[in-house]
């Protein structure tokens, strides 16, 4: 099948990349920079894309790669940071820019096959502080914007195409449009790659792997766990065992809805592991939200090596990791938004046979997608995103069981109207933040000065940028008034109304 590389100079946008081409149905992988040009020539790529990256081409310690890669007859596009590196590669020259352009900014394009059913005037992300100050005679401007002259090029003749924005980000209007106008335009790829063919693959894959041994799973009744679960069902069947640790850090009454979704639903083993106590004696008296996920990571990876000490047996070790906990661990040379859960050490004396992430390469939406295909139940397939270190990250500050039964109930009152009110399925998250705020209030004719709670709710494609979402007002009202008169030691409702970025989804 035709196949795209990506290859990656440490933007964090770089696995959204291979997303996007893959939406388009064609396959992407991603390789470093400090991949060999003789491994690249042996792939027989269709196209090559450069991603963004966070530093300066001028600064010769910044990721750097052979020019001999433009004269390949491989069509190459290159974004923001790849941008700047073609031009400075190929002669131009590359500076800090009068302006830094960053969010949404109009972008004039002009007649070029990369721009094929593209207006003239559209909005793109912008996200630089150098510029290309100077292109090689060799190229020839394609678009502009008030403060950046050379917001796209080209050099028709050796099929090498560069844009100063982010096509593969939302907010670009016509991103989508640019990304299929270089796959099939330029590179002229059919187009041949399914999510059928990841399923047969991936599951051919793992019996290859796992042969007759045993694998075990975390199994945390998220959508990502689920899917892996599935597919590691419909690979091995009793030769996997899914443990599902309840750390009582879920959300009301969610470990007995795991439980009964898969104990007598799928074939494998399947042991619920009740560890609420342990993990608050460890988090007593942690407010630091890095020092929580590591704790929380740790702990409930112990409960497995526990679990597994008693089995007294060597397995291949599962877990649902997918490309954003890629991402935000930092990648290469990106930088580290924060530690995922699935990123602790696991200890000395335990020995696995290896490490089995059959959806590593899929974001969300596509994770879903093979969970509908496999048979997986609506309401697995379609839950809400839930952090792998629970309400420990909605709880801010020191984790207490108090704090912890507090914000479920809260959570559930804002599950429960967005559900009556069909605002269910119109978010992509929606969740309550305990910020650890007391404020002063009044009920009756009482003085109260107890908790305020945060309600967190926003609309994405990908997870990699999020807009917040617009509930209507009566809702909210209803929502709040529920809140405060059900849930005691709560007196003030507040709304989350920032984007990602700056924020993030989560609070910490």
């Amino acid at each position: 099948m035709d196949k795209i590389l990506v290859l990656d100079f440490g933007g964090q946008y770089n696995q959204l990349i291979a997303r996007r081409v893959r939406d388009n149905r064609v396959y992407a992988e991603i390789l470093p920079y400090t991949t060999d040009i003789e491994v690249i020539k042996e792939k027989k790529y269709k196209g090559i894309i450069f991603t963004g990256g966070p530093n300066s081409v001028y600064d010769m310690t910044s990721p750097h790669y052979d020019k001999s890669i433009l004269s390949l007859g491989i069509p190459v596009l290159g974004i923001c940071y790849g941008c700047q590196l073609i031009a400075w590669m190929e002669g131009g020259k590359v500076s800090t820019a009068p302006v830094s352009e960053y969010g949404k900014i109009e972008l004039t394009a002009k007649s070029s096959p990369l721009f094929e059913n593209v207006p003239e005037k559209s909005i793109v992300w912008m996200s630089h502080t150098d510029y290309i100050s100077q292109m090689s005679d060799e190229y020839k401007s394609i678009a502009s914007t008030a403060d950046c002259p050379y917001a796209a090029m080209e050099n028709k003749k050796k099929g090498i195409y560069a844009v100063q924005f982010h096509p593969e980000v939302t907010h670009t209007e016509y991103g989508n449009q640019v990304l299929y106008n270089f796959l099939y335009n330029i590179c002229e790829c059919k187009g041949d790659w399914e999510m059928d063919s990841f399923i047969e693959k991936t599951i051919t894959k793992l019996r290859e792997t796992i042969k007759d041994r045993n694998v075990i799973l975390g199994l945390s009744g998220g959508v990502d766990s689920s899917v892996a679960a599935a597919l590691l069902s419909r690979a091995v069947g009793k030769q996997l065992t899914c443990i599902f640790v309840d750390q009582g850090l879920m959300r009301k009454n969610e470990g007995d809805f795991v439980e009964n979704a898969f104990k007598n639903t799928f074939e494998m083993n399947f042991i619920r592991l009740n560890c609420q106590d342990e993990f608050l004696a460890k988090l007593k008296g942690v407010s630091d939200p890095e020092e929580k996920r590591k704790i929380i990571g740790s702990e409930f990876f112990e409960a497995f090596w526990n679990e597994i000490r008693k089995q007294n047996e060597t397995a291949f070790f599962a877990q649902g990791t997918i490309y954003p906990d890629c991402i935000e661990s930092g990648k290469g040379d990106a930088a580290t938004i924060k530690t995922h859960h699935n990123r602790v050490r696991t200890p000395d004396d335990v020995k696995f046979l290896g490490i089995i992430e059959p959806l590593a390469e899929l974001f969300k939406d596509e994770v879903r997608k093979v969970g509908e295909k496999l048979g997986l139940p609506e309401s697995l397939v379609w839950r809400q995103p839930f952090p792998g270190p629970g309400l420990g990250v909605r709880v801010i500050g020191e984790i207490t069981k108090e704090r912890v039964s507090l914000l479920q109930e809260a959570d559930a009152i804002l599950c429960d109207e967005m559900n009556r009110n069909g605002y269910e399925n119109k978010m992509s998250q929606f969740f309550c933040v305990l910020p650890g705020v007391k404020t002063v209030g009044v009920m009756g004719d009482h003085r109260t000065y107890d908790d305020l709670v945060i309600i967190r709710a926003v609309t994405t494609d990908d997870f990699m940028t999020a807009d917040w979402a617009k509930i209507p007002y009566d809702i909210l009202a209803k929502v709040s008034n529920r809140i405060t008169n059900e849930c005691k030691g709560i007196n003030r409702v507040a709304y989350d109304i920032t984007s990602k970025p700056p924020a993030t989804v989560e609070w910490e």
